[in-house]
């Protein structure tokens, strides 16, 4: 049986448009057979506020994207939960983005690795994959 990832927003999005940037281990954990990749609900409000701002383009409306990305690549999605959201406030103020600070606090929750780029992540107790 595989392992269980969680996908930061970026990483997500690098994967979607197979872009270069996309670390090479977080490409092979991603595409592994057999691992279980999830979506937090998180990505798709970041997205969301992303499109609004002009930050960020997208090929769908951000619900339609982020459910083709589930139904494409066989991803899980990761709903909020109150647990979730009550693990941001034990979290030390060492990366200020609201959105990696909830993803942050699922993967704790969770026992989830991380595949994201961000440095930042290594300050919490979480495992980050990339390469």
């Amino acid at each position: 049986m595989g392992k269980y990832f969680l996908l930061d927003t970026h990483t997500l999005l690098w994967w979607a448009n197979a872009a270069p940037t996309l670390g090479k281990k977080a490409a092979k954990m991603i595409a592994a057979q057999g691992n279980e990749i999830l979506l937090s609900h998180v990505s798709a409000w970041e997205m969301a506020i992303k499109v609004n701002t002009g930050k960020l383009t997208l090929p769908q409306p951000v619900a339609e994207f982020f459910n083709t990305q589930i139904s494409v690549n066989q991803f899980k999605p990761l709903p909020i939960k109150l647990e979730h959201v009550a693990a941001v406030a034990t979290l030390r103020p060492h990366h200020r983005d609201p959105f990696d600070r909830l993803l942050i606090a699922q993967a704790m929750c969770e026992n989830l690795p991380i595949i994201s780029a961000d440095p930042q992540f290594d300050a919490y107790a979480v495992t980050r994959i990339w390469e």
